[in-house]
């Protein structure tokens, strides 16, 4: 057990979290754990006020090592330092383990890699920063480091990190728009997500890029916030679905498409220790790219997306 002597008089987790150089979270984990004490005493409230002089203690938490499946697959690694790396995840690849889940994540992936963060409470983190869906494919930033997952968290709400996505929808929209609607559970299927009344505020905004003769649309989609299916359901609320959507409403007896057409394109943040602005473009995969080829005009969708141009698409929304 570690012990410190404090030079100052605070409050414990701010105490704790500047002295071991680690986030006020980790340090809120491991007081509650019972992990920390004062003078002798096991202190498990984080605003606990500590004098000058007082004596803490605190012990790590050995975590617990996740059972890794045979992992036979692999994925594209688009950068990659020695503090984060991004990749192009494939669609049908889920992110994070879960009880339902039976075959291999890209957090088994990245274990079979080495890349695995253990926190001072015990918790093996594996560098996820954001999610996406099982059957949405692109880019997503994976930190290698403790500190660097926390700045990129920290990025990820202060929206100086972010995405734009391209996906196919099965209906024009009717003009360039901002969409800000509350996004919640759905009441009567607990798989879907929803517009409700006091839902989490979410606002996705989305351009038109190119129309096929039989009124199909490529769109790119940038996100402001982070909901889970947000793309998904903000298109549902306009009465327009992604190609492959099932679950929240596209219907085509024409077109026999297996997954939600809906990928990450573009991911931009600033380097975690550099500070310089990186920009990782992430390619399309085979079918969206066959879809596109068959009912668009190449030339003008070559054209249309853009990596270094596709912020200048929102500057007047």
């Amino acid at each position: 057990m570690a012990k410190i002597i404090t030079k100052t008089q605070n409050r414990l987790d701010k105490i704790l979290a500047s002295e071991l150089d680690v986030s006020r979270n980790q340090v809120e984990k491991l007081i509650k754990e019972g992990l920390v004490s004062v003078n002798g005493k096991t202190i498990t409230k984080t605003s606990f006020k500590v004098a000058e002089g007082d004596e803490i203690a605190y012990e790590f938490k050995e975590a617990e090592k996740r059972v890794v499946p045979p992992v036979d697959f692999d994925v594209e690694v688009l950068y990659e330092d020695e503090y984060l790396l991004v990749v192009n995840k494939p669609s049908g690849l889920v992110v994070h383990p879960a009880p339902s889940v039976k075959e291999p994540t890209l957090v088994d992936w990245l274990i079979h890699k080495g890349v695995s963060l253990s926190t001072i409470s015990g918790e093996e983190r594996y560098g996820i920063v954001h999610r996406i869906d099982k059957e949405t494919t692109g880019a997503l930033v994976v930190a290698k480091d403790n500190k660097t997952h926390e700045k990129l968290s920290v990025q990820l709400q202060d929206k100086s990190m972010g995405r734009y996505y391209l996906a196919l929808i099965d209906s024009p929209l009717k003009e360039n728009s901002v969409v800000e609607k509350p996004i919640g559970r759905n009441p009567k299927n607990r798989l879907m997500m929803s517009v409700v009344r006091g839902g989490k505020e979410a606002k996705t905004a989305f351009v038109k890029l190119a129309q096929t003769a039989h009124g199909t649309e490529l769109i790119v989609a940038k996100l402001y916030t982070g909901r889970t299916h947000q793309i998904r359901v903000h298109l549902k609320s306009l009465g327009r679905h992604i190609l492959g959507d099932h679950l929240y409403g596209f219907k085509s007896k024409r077109d026999k498409i297996p997954r939600v057409y809906l990928h990450a394109y573009l991911l931009y943040l600033n380097h975690p220790v550099t500070g310089k602005r990186m920009e990782y473009k992430a390619p399309l995969f085979d079918d969206m790219l066959e879809y596109i080829g068959k009912y668009f005009d190449q030339g003008a969708i070559d054209e249309t997306i853009n990596a270094d141009t596709m912020d200048t698409l929102f500057s007047s929304l």
